[in-house]
Formats: C-alpha cells, structure tokens, sequence
C-alpha cells in the first residue's frame, strides 16, 4: 500500500508538475515575457518562489520514498542550483528515474519502520504516519503551490492539468 501512495502517487504528481512547466513555457512565449518571472515568482513575500517548489516536491518525493524503504543514503543530492525551466524538468525527470528503482517488495517493512530526520529533534514517526502525515501532505502542498503561482501569473492550467490523467475504468 505504501508503495503506491508514494512512489506511484509521486511519480504521477511529478509528472504532472513537469506538463505544467510546459504550459508555463507556452505561455511566456505567448506574451512574450521572460519564464524568469514565473519561475522567480511567489504567492506571498515570505512564501518560496517557484524554483524553490519544485526543488522541495522533488526532494520530498525522494527522500521520502528512501526513507520509507529504508535506503536514505541513496537518495540523489540536488544542490538545489535550478534557475532555468530546463534545470528544473531535469530534475523532475531524475527524481521520476529514481522512483522507478523502487518495487513494492522494498516497502515491506516500510509502515513499522522509524524514520526521524535532523529537525525533528530525536523525535520519530512510523513509516506509515511518515507518509500519511508528512511525505504526501508535503508533496501535494508543494505541488499545489507551484501550480497556483503559475495560475495567479496567467498561465491557463486547471484542474484536469493538477490531477493529470485518470485511470477511468468502462
């Protein structure tokens, strides 16, 4: 179960984010600004900018992932240098390769595991509170922010572009 609430439930959300950044591109090239504006822009002062959205949907993606599974030092280091849409889409896509290392056999002891990170002060969660309650509230916040800076900037994404493709059975 906790691999497709994260690792699969991720990967789609990224690979929704990075269609996003395509239609953020169109769009500046349709009103021909610089994509540096949207990329450098934020919701509120002391919010993050776009750039710095994206950075942490990809490192809650695979951190918390590696976590889940136990491996955290395998995670890929960023050093979260991204100033371009390019820069950003690569990173998208390696955070998207590094999911796709993962099976489900790797999340077999993933709900009872105790994860803790620098911040939380020697304190933990269960594997299972780790994902529920940080890892993909984490990663939908960040998502959604990136997705309403770009909304709030003009550039025509809706619903059907956050939730991306739909597994409808007939």
């Amino acid at each position: 179960m906790l691999y497709d609430l994260t690792v699969v439930q991720f990967s789609k959300m990224l690979n929704n984010l990075d269609a996003i950044l395509d239609k953020a591109e169109q769009a500046a090239s349709a009103k021909k600004y610089d994509v540096s504006v949207l990329l450098n822009a934020r919701l509120a002062p002391d919010q993050f900018n776009f750039i710095r959205q994206v950075q942490i949907a990809c490192d809650t993606a695979k951190l918390g992932v590696a976590r889940l599974a136990g491996v955290a030092d395998s995670a890929p280091k960023h050093a979260d240098t991204e100033s371009t849409l390019p820069e950003l889409k690569t990173r998208i896509a390696e955070t998207l390769a590094y999911l796709k290392t993962f099976t489900p056999a790797d999340f077999a002891e993933a709900a009872e595991r105790q994860i803790s990170q620098p911040r939380w002060e020697g304190k933990y969660l269960t594997g299972f509170e780790f994902a529920v309650q940080h890892a993909i509230p984490n990663i939908y916040f960040h998502i959604t922010t990136a997705y309403a800076i770009l909304r709030h900037n003009g550039v025509d994404v809706g619903k059907k572009d956050y939730l991306g493709p739909m597994p409808y059975k007939n």
